[in-house]
């Protein structure tokens, strides 16, 4: 059995920048994968090879077997692709555009599934709006409509919640992940992290064209063994503990953002290393307001990852 995405010595280049840089990665059918890394990290560019938008300079690409170059029409057939930019025609309703899209691949007498996504995607109640009417959010969940509407089994969702409410989120969640659970395999590209740990069972992390790290979900969040303590203090942290201080999620902690609320989040190595800070703490005088030992979590180990290499 093929898998969903195949890469091998994927390679990019515009001009002098290095977008792709010989990337191999495998997503295996059913997988629910994320694909994460900042911004300029060849994610897009890596998408648009798939979807055949772009070529490469080196190396395949292939779904379910099928080469995106050699192959193109089969191979894009299987592919559902959620643009991050906001693309659309803006003379037709929401069940036109989607009428068309069905047509470009081929499919007659789809109206039942066409109602159905529009159902899942809070869409009905606009079907017949015109899409220079709608607002962002409602652009964006058109566009997620087009890529599902010719039931693709390979799914690619770059930043599809950007810009989205927090109903419409939780609702697209429900739908994907019934797809998922249907047999669709879905990579998402996201900057909300804590929705890849929720849903992604493995994620790659690519910088600079390259990646960096690969692994299932928990894995990668177990190599980091370190405990936090997450403190909201009265006073000054003593010296003995400015060493343990780092940053959170992408936020030095303690820094200007928290300094009126003397939020702290210091690194212990294990439960017992908890006491010898409280231990500080009480001796430098500082007043405990709040208090909590917390795991890494994917934000955590994304920006280590990310300084690391």
């Amino acid at each position: 059995m093929p898998d969903a995405i195949e890469i091998r010595g994927l390679s990019k280049r515009y001009g002098a920048l290095r977008a792709l840089d010989g990337v191999d990665l495998a997503i295996a059918q059913g997988e629910f994968f994320g694909l994460l890394g900042p911004n300029g990290a060849g994610k897009t560019t890596l998408i648009s090879i798939l979807a055949g938008l772009a070529r490469p300079d080196g190396g395949t690409a292939r779904v379910l077997g099928r080469d995106v170059l050699a192959e193109y029409r089969a191979a894009r057939r299987l592919l559902g692709v959620v643009p991050q930019e906001l693309v659309f025609d803006p003379f037709f309703t929401v069940r036109e555009t989607l009428r068309f899209q069905s047509g470009y691949f081929g499919l007659r007498g789809n109206d039942a599934w066409i109602e159905e996504v529009m159902h899942h995607l809070d869409l009905a109640g606009k079907a017949d709006a015109n899409m220079r009417s709608l607002s962002g959010g409602m652009k964006r969940r058109v566009l997620i409509a087009q890529a599902l509407v010719h039931r693709p089994p390979v799914i690619v969702l770059d930043e599809p919640t950007a810009g989205v409410d927090v109903e419409l989120r939780h609702g697209l969640w429900q739908f994907v992940q019934r797809l998922n659970a249907d047999g669709h395999t879905i990579v998402l590209t996201t900057h909300y992290l804590e929705e890849a740990e929720a849903l992604c069972g493995r994620i790659a992390m690519l910088k600079q064209g390259r990646v960096v790290a690969l692994d299932r979900t928990a894995d990668l969040i177990r190599r980091f063994h370190a405990l936090y303590v997450r403190l909201r203090i009265e006073g000054r942290l003593p010296d003995a503990l400015a060493a343990r201080r780092v940053p959170h999620a992408g936020r030095e902690a303690g820094g200007e953002a928290d300094a009126g609320a003397g939020v702290l989040l210091l690194q212990i190595q294990d439960y017992a290393e908890a006491e010898s800070v409280l231990a500080a703490l009480r001796a430098g005088g500082c007043t405990i307001l709040e208090m909590e030992i917390v795991q890494p979590d994917l934000e955590e180990v994304f920006v280590q990852i990310m300084k690391r290499r």
